[in-house]
């Protein structure tokens, strides 16, 4: 990466950033659906592969939050629609805004001149790279161990176990990082 190609790639983390920042102080659902539309229509070619994999990647995350909010605001008497649609959003703008970023510019190389950040990103991309390696392990354990198509509570079961796996191995290599950047006077003030 030539200097001018690093300032370049900078100045759009930066953009970035601050749009990551300014999403959070829109209140109006319609702001945000016209910056999501703004962002699907500046993406190009790729917008509809990048929409996917944004709702794909928080589906999970949205309906819980969207299901445990409706519910507390149905028992206390408050529940707003529109609050729920800018959340959600909200949070889909984000994300979107996030692999757009991602697809065009190469994080690691971006962040090479400032070693904390190059650190954090290190052990982000650790943990990611392990976690992915137990989710591989647990589908093909789960394919070999079934000789039939698995029941819906066989596929439940099995899902609620590898969630307590991965939150477990997360955890303690969290508490292992922690401990290793601790030794090494990481948090020392």
């Amino acid at each position: 990466m030539t200097a001018a190609q690093g300032r370049h790639g900078r100045t759009w983390l930066f953009a970035y950033l601050a749009t990551l920042v300014a999403a959070t102080f829109i209140h109006s659902p319609a702001a945000l659906a016209a910056l999501l539309a703004l962002a699907l229509s500046a993406a190009g070619a790729a917008r509809w592969r990048l929409l996917r994999r944004t709702l794909w990647a928080v589906l999970a995350f949205n309906l819980t939050i969207s299901a445990g909010y409706a519910l507390v605001a149905l028992w206390q008497g408050g529940f707003s629609a529109g609050y729920l649609l800018l959340v959600n959003l909200r949070v889909v703008l984000m994300v979107f805004l996030g692999f757009w970023f991602v697809s065009r510019f190469d994080l690691p190389t971006l962040l090479s001149g400032w070693p904390t950040a190059t650190l954090v990103f290190t052990l982000a991309l650790g943990q990611i790279r392990s976690l992915e390696r137990v989710v591989a392990d647990f589908r093909l354990a789960f394919a070999s161990r079934s000789a039939v198509p698995p029941r819906l509570a066989d596929r439940a079961r099995h899902a609620g176990a590898q969630g307590i796996a991965l939150l477990d191995k997360s955890m303690a290599a969290a508490t292992e990082s922690t401990l290793a950047m601790r030794s090494r006077g990481a948090f020392d003030d």
